[in-house]
């Protein structure tokens, strides 16, 4: 039995959690069959961007990351950001081999920066949506709503 203490607690955490929720703003950016490929989130100044995974066509695992990269890179300007805005990056690469390390570190270094490059999870996968797609990325990017960077 919950006593009336624990039901006023109950009640303020769902009123809190209703207003909070009212407060946010969600944008959603280029919808595709079925998801979103960009959700953006807006609260207290502070937009953050949820990027569905970006896969790309080609032969090799090198060609369908810079795809991928290329592909992030877009998804984040038609939402107002850029690559370092990125705070998080999940890499998913089918039928992982330690040698592909190597070849995702040069092509991703052709994206970002040394210095402060985005938390990342590199993940070997055993198959992706569809039989042709070798690499998938997703990313989280934050930047400022008042001043979109």
């Amino acid at each position: 039995m919950v006593s009336v203490r624990g039901l006023n607690f109950i009640t303020s955490l769902l009123i809190a959690s209703n207003t909070m929720a009212e407060s946010l703003d969600r944008q959603f950016i280029n919808p595709a069959s079925g998801y979103t490929q960009v959700v953006a989130v807006s609260a207290n100044g502070v937009k953050t961007l949820y990027l569905s995974g970006q896969v790309s066509k080609g032969n090799t695992i090198e060609s369908q990351l810079r795809g991928a990269f290329t592909a992030v890179q877009q998804q984040l300007a038609d939402a107002g950001a850029e690559l370092g805005h990125v705070v998080r990056l999940n890499t998913y690469i089918v039928n992982y081999d330690p040698s592909h390390l190597a070849t995702f570190k040069r092509v991703r270094n052709e994206f970002f920066e040394a210095k402060n490059r985005p938390a990342s999870t590199l993940v070997g996968v055993a198959a992706l949506a569809l039989p042709e797609y070798l690499v998938e990325i997703e990313a989280t990017a934050i930047l400022s709503k008042s001043s979109n960077e």
